[in-house]
């Protein structure tokens, strides 16, 4: 996918470096494409999602105990229900759309659905990082996530959010009636967790899940734009990660 550089930025050699390698003394650009608009626009729009999934699924857990009037003259829960669901289609096409940009994008777009388990290096960088968040270590640059921020992506985001896709498709399967072909696809999922109780269960759990990592998220966002060698915030913007001058000769 083309786009347009900024004017002094290095973008050829650093197109097929691993992002989670830091950069090293001497290594200086200015900026580097590193986030591809497809990939932006699905960030923006899956927080979109989980904001409303976790308000709608939260009342749909826990509804409040009455509304005044007659029960005939209301239908608000069917309208939080409805939102639920068509959020819920949302996230799950553009979570399958993401796992096509794995494929279809840069090598970027691909850290958050694998890691390299045996690199040592990974790991070293990935405690290093540890210590730089506790302040003990000098903080490094790195062009896509750092290692931490990539293993805690796996494991607190692509992991949970592919189990809640599964989940919420077999709930929404139910409703249906189990001679629906979202039944037939996803009723499985029931046999696995052993039953329905269990299912919801798992999915409501899920989202506490993923709201703890989006408020973490948040947080070390803003607290690497700051603290870091690199922007953080606008690059999930205009797709740029720009260098800070003292990273630079």
């Amino acid at each position: 996918m083309s786009h347009k550089a900024i004017p002094g930025s290095d973008t050829g050699p650093w197109d097929q470096r691993p992002g989670h390698l830091p950069l090293q003394p001497g290594e200086h650009p200015k900026a580097i494409y590193v986030y591809q608009w497809p990939l932006r626009l699905w960030h923006w729009v899956m927080m979109v999602c989980i904001i409303v999934l976790s308000v709608t699924g939260y009342l749909i857990g826990a509804p409040p105990p009455s509304v005044g009037g007659e029960a005939v003259d209301h239908f608000w829960f069917g309208y939080i229900r409805m939102i639920h669901f068509i959020f819920g289609q949302i996230l799950v096409v553009t979570f399958i759309a993401r796992i096509y940009m794995v494929f279809a994008g840069n090598h970027h777009g691909r850290s958050i659905f694998w890691l390299p388990f045996f690199d040592l290096r990974y790991w070293k960088n990935v405690i290093d990082q540890a210590l730089y968040y506790m302040f003990l270590k000098a903080p490094k640059a790195y062009i896509g996530h750092n290692p931490l921020a990539n293993t805690a992506m796996f494991f607190s985001f692509t992991l949970p959010m592919f189990l809640m896709c599964i989940t919420g498709m077999a709930l929404y399967s139910e409703g249906l009636g189990i001679q629906s072909w979202q039944y037939a696809m996803f009723g499985w999922v029931f046999s696995l967790f052993g039953d329905s109780f269990t299912v919801h269960t798992v999915h409501h759990l899920g989202m506490y899940a993923i709201l703890t990592f989006a408020l973490i998220h948040v947080y070390m966002v803003f607290r690497e734009d700051v603290l870091s060698e690199a922007t953080i915030v606008s690059t999930m913007v205009n797709g740029w990660r720009l260098f800070k001058p003292q990273n630079r000769e």
